[in-house]
């Protein structure tokens, strides 16, 4: 890309005064330390994300810094910003412009506060049916680690979770018996929702079935540490039809054809209530309702 188009510019508007630059030395302030870098990682922790977060914040702000060579240059910087938009999605360079701008605005730089961020590009959802999840399990038939597969492909298709929150789950979070799963935010144990607020959802009888098998399986020297680690399953669902990200969209879109309430799918999905009146002030439903309602639709 020789230009920047007008839609993914990397935008610094002069709200205010045109930004001064030092005479001479910058002061100690505008260096990038480890300390500064720890600071800031200690202030992004206080905010209850887990440890990956952390490092993946770690990881934007050291890269950035090498490429300045350690000394926060407008030049520079602006030069690394658009070598970001150049080679990657638009999603990645948002989630690493989002860390190094809050770094900037913390260490007090002003011009980092006009730094807007492009808009998402138009995203049009895959449609997944029943039909793509029994390819997507015919697909695994015969893996040694197919009782393991099955029962994250029908847990994540019925319970509406998403992918990094099946890959937290421990054994106790489960109550198979009554067919809940609890969804925990819990930084210190490693578990965090989008919300960061705890919930629960549930799970039909035929995943039922299979989370009694795998779970006999896990118990009883299957020699797995974690119910669904992320490596071991990015690993394994490199190449299926269906993707673990996926299956939380299977569960929105079959909820809708069976006529499911958008607000109650909400809340088992565990979406942001904010501005949603109904929800935030009049809907309130204790988990035996949610249950009741989950039943007659997906049971």
């Amino acid at each position: 890309m020789g230009q920047w188009s007008s839609g993914y510019d990397v935008a610094l508007t002069t709200r205010r005064s045109p930004v001064r630059f030092w005479p001479g030395p910058l002061p100690s302030n505008l260096e990038i330390t480890p300390d500064s870098i720890e600071e800031f990682l200690n202030i992004v922790e206080l905010s209850g994300v887990t440890s990956k977060h952390k490092k993946e914040v770690e990881r934007a702000l050291n890269n950035y810094a090498k490429y300045i060579l350690f000394t926060i240059d407008k030049q520079k910087s602006l030069s690394y910003f658009k070598s970001l938009l150049e080679k990657y999605s638009i999603k990645y360079y948002k989630k690493q412009m989002h860390s190094i701008r809050k770094f900037l605005i913390h260490l007090g730089v002003d011009w980092a506060q006009d730094i807007e961020l492009p808009s998402d590009p138009i995203y049009y959802p895959k449609r997944i049916n029943q039909q793509m999840i029994q390819q997507t399990l015919s697909y695994f038939e015969g893996q040694q680690y197919f009782k393991q597969i099955r029962a994250i492909i029908l847990l994540g298709a019925s319970s509406g979770m998403r992918a990094e929150e099946l890959y937290q789950l421990n054994p106790d979070d489960i109550d198979i018996e009554n067919r809940v799963v609890h969804i925990n935010h819990n930084p210190s144990k490693g578990q965090t929702t989008k919300t960061q607020r705890s919930r629960v959802s549930f799970f039909d009888i035929v995943t039922q079935g299979t989370l009694y098998e795998y779970l006999a399986y896990f118990n009883n020297g299957g020699k797995l540490d974690k119910l669904f680690s992320q490596t071991h399953m990015t690993h394994l669902f490199r190449e299926a039809p269906i993707k673990v990200k996926e299956l939380r969209k299977c569960f929105s879109q079959e909820w809708d054809r069976r006529g499911g309430p958008t607000s109650i799918k909400k809340i088992l999905m565990g979406h942001s209530l904010k501005g949603d009146i109904d929800l935030m002030h009049y809907n309130c439903q204790n988990e035996e309702d949610l249950k009741s309602i989950y039943d007659k639709i997906m049971n």
